[in-house]
């Protein structure tokens, strides 16, 4: 009995075969076996078996061709296995994890995006944005901490001026009057009050407004070095002329006006007015880790 591979390789044989001429006039079965003979040579019909029915070996095989052939398949591993291949640019292994870990840092940028959910009476998505691009490069990227409030700690120029010393370099003052513009300036923490008019700070302080229409940033003219004052009972931006906005010992009132320092016109819709709230905000690192 033929098996069904005999019987398949028959009928391949067959469908190959096309009688010569020679084969037509002389159709007895000797002239038939020798006419198909190299077609059903053994080797022949082993190859297209082969190329039909692979065998597991030969799987194998082109699995391990593909492999070694011009592309490359990276495959994850666990942080624990080490790369056999050594990382060329520092002559070290490494473990696959970690040269994936290294292509994400490579390319994908890292952006800051400053925090829009931080507790804030005046912070909104605009102002955030202008923050962002007037602040010294040295806070930028770093935590928003909210130093003090007056709707958190009270009313009190004392209670702001000491909350400063928990905290170190530029930090941002932000008021408003009740009829809703915003302003404030940039100073440095910790606060050192003075019993005269002594001015401090540096050329990176500035003063800011929303009264006409976009926020606007007022930085040193060079006029002058008057850039704040701070004492027990007032803190004032600017000087020459009238004070750039000036705040009252009870945070409660202020005042403001054009001045050399500065450049600036008057940030709020009337010279002296009520303060609607003081938010004082200071900057810190956070670690990547966190």
């Amino acid at each position: 009995m033929h098996s069904w591979k005999d019987k398949f390789t028959e009928k391949i044989a067959n469908f190959f075969y096309e009688p010569s001429s020679s084969s037509s006039s002389s159709p007895s079965s000797s002239d038939h076996d020798q006419t198909s003979l190299p077609l059903k040579d053994e080797s022949y019909l082993s190859s297209i078996l082969s190329f039909l029915f692979p065998s597991q070996e030969s799987i194998s095989k082109e699995e391990n061709d593909y492999e070694a052939g011009s592309l490359k398949i990276i495959k994850c591993k666990n942080s624990d296995t080490k790369d056999e291949n050594p990382d060329l640019g520092s002559g070290k292994s490494t473990s696959s994890n970690e040269v994936f870990e290294d292509a994400i840092d490579l390319k994908t940028p890292k952006k800051h995006v400053h925090d829009l959910n931080l507790d804030s009476v005046f912070i909104s998505s605009n102002l955030s944005q202008f923050f962002l691009s007037c602040l010294p490069n040295i806070v930028k990227g770093c935590k928003w901490v909210l130093i003090y409030s007056t709707l958190k700690h009270g009313i009190s120029l004392r209670t702001l001026i000491r909350n400063t010393f928990e905290v170190s370099g530029p930090c941002l003052l932000i008021t408003g009057d009740n009829k809703g513009a915003v302003f404030g300036g940039l100073i440095n923490c910790p606060l050192t009050p003075t019993p005269q008019r002594k001015y401090q700070g540096t050329v990176q302080t500035f003063v800011f407004t929303t009264l006409y229409g976009a926020p606007t940033l007022f930085r040193p003219t060079g006029a002058n070095r008057y850039f704040y004052i701070c004492s027990n009972d007032m803190l004032a931006f600017g000087g020459g002329g009238s004070f750039a906005l000036r705040l009252d010992g009870d945070l409660l009132t202020g005042t403001s006006g054009p001045c050399d320092t500065f450049g600036n016109r008057c940030l709020a819709h009337n010279e002296e007015f009520e303060l609607k709230n003081v938010e004082l905000w200071g900057f810190t690192h956070s670690s990547r880790f966190r």
